[in-house]
């Protein structure tokens, strides 16, 4: 069954899984489906991935940053 992460990394692992995850299926791929593939092939995928990955979660960090930072100096949301 699935716990709750206990750390930031574990939390920042089960994100990168679920960003590359989501990639590959934009793609067309699961994990699985790259297994079938030449290994260079399926390697150039999941390092795209991988980079997708990194990139998306910066952009969430960055995100949240700004918005502690507005927070921080008063600022709030409107709903």
């Amino acid at each position: 069954h699935n716990n709750p992460p206990d750390s930031e990394e574990e939390v920042h692992a089960e994100l990168e899984k679920s960003l590359i995850a989501e990639y590959l299926k934009r793609r067309g791929y699961t994990k699985e489906s790259l297994s079938k593939l030449p290994e260079d092939e399926a390697h150039k995928i999941m390092s795209e991935a991988s980079t997708y990955a990194s990139g998306k979660f910066a952009e969430i960090e960055s995100r949240a940053h700004y918005n502690q930072t507005l927070k921080g100096a008063g600022y709030h949301e409107e709903s």
